[in-house]
């Protein structure tokens, strides 16, 4: 990992950035374009359809070669959730209505509830790196003390949870498939969390019975599903990544700061061109968490004008992978560590 020195965080001297400045040159980057924001939709949207439809019409001779379509037309559903996702951010475009419009209406393609989304995404956003208020909804992330404390059955489950093959195995179809069918948080949902997530469940079965007068509802599923697991997949593989890093920051209340978590808390996942358009720059999540209102089609823009940004937390393709083997945030040594690193610690 190509890490930059940053212990203290809050110190501009030691890293060249100074988190408070930074925050307040950034909103010259949150000014939507509208016009900007349709292109961004339509050059997503009709190579996704194009796709789908090509899915659709290979499963009829062969379920294998539409299963390859549908894994090309997921690529450009990453993208249209990252444009739902800045439309939950009211970035995308310019009215608030337009947004949650075009918002409401992609959660019924990537089985996700607008609104439910939006207000739990938010709350990810504000507690971000605070050990005393992690969320249900994030990936769980333990101590080394916590793991210590665990029973031998306990320590077990954590493993099983944090394993690659649990997260990027299991994860996607109980998220988006089964989780996503209700509120995150049951007990907590407000009246707003449950409109949301039963008026999507029934766009998402009037979407498929519709298309399952055209060509059926077996091969609707047959091409829908596998691309809500690709994207799922995709998706949660650069959550992980965004967060779960070695050199990621922690910390309890009074020394936790929503703004130094934002940013040091977040990484720069530095991908290949073609990837970093297909995941709607979403990879420059250090500064999406410090401004989240800066929209996909500006965040290019920001590390071209501040360079050491772009140098702060970033991980490449390839450094990304070993992101997979920290699991524990060691509080004394200030960063996550592997479970044998945490073995080996005092």
């Amino acid at each position: 990992m190509n890490a930059i020195d940053r212990h203290p965080p809050s110190d501009p001297a030691r890293t060249g950035i100074d988190i408070t400045e930074l925050s307040r040159r950034l909103r010259a980057y949150t000014r939507p374009d509208n016009a900007r924001a349709a292109f961004e939709f339509v050059v997503t949207a009709i190579p996704f359809a194009a796709l789908w439809w090509l899915a659709a019409e290979l499963t009829v001779t062969s379920r294998l070669a539409g299963l390859a379509a549908s894994a090309a037309a997921a690529a450009f559903l990453v993208r249209l959730f990252v444009i739902q996702h800045d439309c939950g951010h009211r970035a995308f475009f310019s009215r608030r209505w337009m947004n949650d419009m075009l918002g409401r209406l992609l959660g019924v393609l990537t089985f996700t509830p607008y609104a439910m989304w939006r207000r739990n995404h938010s709350l990810h956003h504000s507690t971000s790196g605070n050990l005393d208020r992690r969320r249900d909804s994030d990936i769980r992330t333990l101590t080394v003390n916590e793991y210590r404390a665990l029973s031998p059955l306990g320590r077990l489950g954590y493993r099983l949870y944090r394993n690659p093959l649990t997260i990027l195995g299991l994860g996607p179809a109980w998220v988006f498939l089964l989780k996503y069918r209700l509120p995150i948080a049951p007990r907590e949902a407000t009246r707003g969390d449950w409109i949301s997530t039963m008026t999507t469940n029934a766009a998402i079965a009037g979407a498929i019975l519709g298309m399952g007068q055209v060509i059926g509802v077996a091969n609707v599923l047959w091409v829908h599903v596998p691309i809500i697991l690709f994207t799922a997949t995709a998706g949660i593989w650069l959550f992980y990544v965004q967060h779960q890093f070695e050199t990621t920051l922690w910390d309890r209340p009074p020394g936790w700061d929503m703004r130094q978590a934002a940013f040091w808390g977040s990484s720069h996942y530095d991908l290949p061109g073609p990837l970093r358009w297909l995941t709607g720059h979403i990879g420059v999540h250090h500064v999406h968490h410090l401004s989240s209102r800066i929209p996909l089609y500006r965040l290019g823009q920001v590390l071209r004008d501040f360079p050491q940004v772009a140098a702060a937390n970033r991980i490449t393709l390839r450094e990304g992978w070993a992101c997979a083997r920290r699991h524990l945030w060691d509080e004394e040594r200030r960063r996550l560590v592997t479970f044998a690193e945490a073995a080996r610690a005092p």
